[in-house]
């Protein structure tokens, strides 16, 4: 970094949830604005000038403040609380377009990686592992159309943090596939993904780079300590409901026991993955053993949580690297500017 005083606007979702939120519900409105006030801190600690510019219902207001701000990076944790909404790729746009620079992926990557479907099936294009049976399910009567291989796993198709995913997502029957696909399309309005439940092994993938892309340590989820009623699924519970069963029985391992050439294998298909999305700067691929300990893709976030001591910083903690030489070099790295990306030139103030 150079000798100046680098100006970060801090952009995060200000609007509220429009439904309930409960008191034990750590993915809530309150526990965002806490980590966005702690990450605002330890960027100022590590010399950044920092305004934090929350986005409502106004993108006037937001754009012409953003123009008056003129920072030299636009630090994006912009999430959306909406299902369905898809608002995450249209605010990169909508900062890619004014010229600043943006932390994280690009507007593209992050639409592919919320449409599951669509980059499910690029990915399965461009010759990696996807589950079988990956389907989309847009109507009850598609179920039909389809020679299925129990168990499955339904999930929205649209959505990320675990949203959708409870006890009743890993189905073993036909009418059981129909209920949940249809509670999806009513309680979600949106399709659902259908893929084969894998009995493996899971693990999330860290990824922190630019043009050079490294692989954090792998992190294993470990449902060993769930009792057999709850399949061993990331649900939302198990995310976010402190409460839960699922929560206070599922834990990560960090750095996780594997063979060098498994190890090797998965930090290959997971480069390989996010690369093919277009992702830049950092994020998390999730990938799951089939019973003969095969991998495959489960999922991609190209902007995963930044909370300090979980998922990515727990991962780059362990390969050395403390919260505040996490969150300067994400900066660092928009300002690196992604590979083959064309800017507008000057900042449009």
């Amino acid at each position: 970094m150079s000798r100046k005083k680098h100006h970060v606007a801090l952009i995060y979702n200000a609007c509220s949830s429009v439904t309930p939120e409960a008191p034990e519900d750590q993915g809530g409105t309150a526990e965002l604005r806490r980590m966005i006030r702690r990450m605002a801190r330890v960027l100022r600690r590590a010399g950044f000038r920092v305004t934090v510019l929350p986005l409502a219902n106004n993108l006037t207001t937001f754009q012409r403040r953003l123009r008056a701000l003129k920072p030299d990076v636009v630090f994006n944790q912009y999430d959306d609380v909406v299902h369905g909404a898809l608002y995450e790729m249209r605010i990169a746009a909508l900062v890619q377009t004014m010229g600043f620079p943006l932390t994280g992926s690009p507007a593209l990557a992050l639409g592919l990686s919320r449409y599951k479907y669509m980059s499910a099936s690029l990915l399965q294009g461009a010759g990696l592992p996807i589950p079988p049976n990956t389907a989309l399910i847009e109507r009850i009567g598609d179920i039909e159309r389809t020679r299925w291989h129990f168990p499955l796993i339904v999930q929205t198709s649209r959505e990320h943090a675990g949203i959708g995913l409870d006890r009743r997502s890993v189905v073993h029957s036909k009418h059981a596939l129909k209920e949940k696909v249809r509670e999806i399309l009513h309680q979600y309005a949106q399709p659902a993904l259908v893929q084969r439940f894998l009995p493996g092994r899971e693990f999330n993938v860290g990824l922190l780079g630019g043009r050079k892309l490294a692989v954090l340590p792998i992190a294993e989820v470990d449902y060993s300590k769930l009792p057999p009623e709850i399949p061993p699924i990331m649900s939302y519970a198990a995310k976010w409901m402190e409460n839960s069963v699922e929560y206070q029985r599922t834990s990560v391992i960090c750095p996780a026991v594997l063979e060098p050439e498994l190890a090797r294998e998965i930090s290959s298909i997971a480069l390989k993955t996010f690369r093919c999305l277009g992702g830049w700067g950092y994020g998390r691929v999730d990938i799951r053993l089939d019973e003969n300990n095969r991998p495959y893709i489960l999922d991609v976030n190209c902007n995963p949580s930044l909370e300090e001591d979980v998922a990515l910083a727990r991962s780059a903690k362990v390969a050395g690297m403390d919260y505040t030489h996490l969150l300067r070099t994400i900066v660092r790295i928009a300002l690196e500017g992604p590979t083959f990306d064309v800017g507008v030139g000057v900042p449009m103030y």
